[in-house]
């Protein structure tokens, strides 16, 4: 077991290395630069230019540009951002919170209702049920996220006055009540496309298991079909999905950029776009590091809980 935790650690590090890597090719290389928001000043000029560019490290090679960058970053000091000169690690640190917490609900929505849908279509295959939850499916599958949060808004907040349209709180009420009714919209329109997902791979693992001899010897057996169901199906077909919840984080991740921006959620997808649109290359790139942390994080967790339920994996 430890050296199959050491072997995914490498794997992990290599990963993390490249992402910096590249990351940090292509902002640098991308048109306008670092020194773009300084050239719309008014009045600025060349020279200006260029002794800012000096002050900042950026008219060195930019590989000694990285290996500076990437020292710092071992260091602890992962820059200061461009905007209003804060630590970019107190910036992240700021919409951290909401983020987790966005990702968090949607998860466990998603996993709950997903698990649920694909066990009943599993068991009641061609069913009314079955069908209409694979129509489902595809119907969130295909409709961009964005849409689905439009709607939301214009169903829930505009028409019904039901839920609040967006923001993580009410100013000047901060209750728990308060917190919880604004992330209802937000963690379920996230949620819908990975219940989808979550759905179909359940179904599919569940069928699987269904046809197995054991399965069937158990029922010969004369067990109740719910005790079959729960103790030897469900319980093998939930082992592929622990792989599929690693996996989805990154899909997770991504959904959140967009429904942070939709719903206005002060997390860590709306500050990329933000810091994206002021040229903020610090911000950008450590929310990039932070999050392939996270996701290489969630994939190594994920491995290692298939890992201890299955000693195939780490015997292999």
């Amino acid at each position: 077991m430890l050296s199959y935790l050491l072997q995914r650690l490498w794997q992990s590090l290599v990963l993390l290395l490249l992402v910096s890597v590249i990351g940090f090719a292509i902002l640098n290389l991308a048109p306008g630069g670092p020194l773009s928001q300084y050239a719309l000043t008014p009045g600025m000029t060349r020279e200006a230019l260029d002794r800012i560019a000096h002050q900042m490290g950026l008219d060195r090679p930019l590989p000694i540009q990285y290996l500076d960058w990437i020292w710092r970053l071992l260091q602890g000091d992962w820059g200061k951002s461009y905007r209003d000169q804060r630590p970019v690690l107190e910036i992240i640190s700021g919409h951290l919170f909401a983020t987790l917490l966005l990702m968090l609900s949607s998860t466990l929505i998603s996993i709950l209702i997903g698990t649920w849908i694909g066990i009943k279509g599993a068991t009641s295959r061609y069913s009314v049920f079955d069908y209409a939850a694979t129509v489902g499916a595809m119907i969130a599958l295909s409709i961009p996220t964005f849409w689905f949060g439009l709607v939301a808004i214009y169903v829930f907040s505009l028409k019904l006055t039901w839920l609040p349209a967006g923001n993580m709180y009410t100013i000047g009420d901060g209750s728990f009540y308060d917190y919880a009714i604004h992330l209802v919209m937000p963690s379920l329109v996230l949620a819908l496309v990975n219940i989808a997902v979550w759905s179909r791979y359940m179904r599919t693992a569940t069928l699987d298991v269904i046809n197995q001899d054991f399965v069937r010897t158990a029922r010969a057996k004369g067990l109740k079909p719910n005790r079959v169901l729960m103790k030897h199906v469900v319980g093998n077909a939930l082992l592929p999905m622990i792989t599929l919840a690693g996996l989805q984080l990154p899909t997770i991740l991504g959904g959140a950029l967009v429904t942070e921006t939709v719903f206005t959620w002060p997390g860590m997808g709306r500050l990329f776009l933000d810091s994206l649109g002021y040229h903020d290359y610090p911000v950008v790139m450590g929310l990039l590091m932070f999050s392939a942390i996270l996701v290489l994080l969630g994939s190594l967790i994920a491995d290692l809980l298939v890992a201890f339920v299955d000693p195939r994996i780490r015997l292999g």
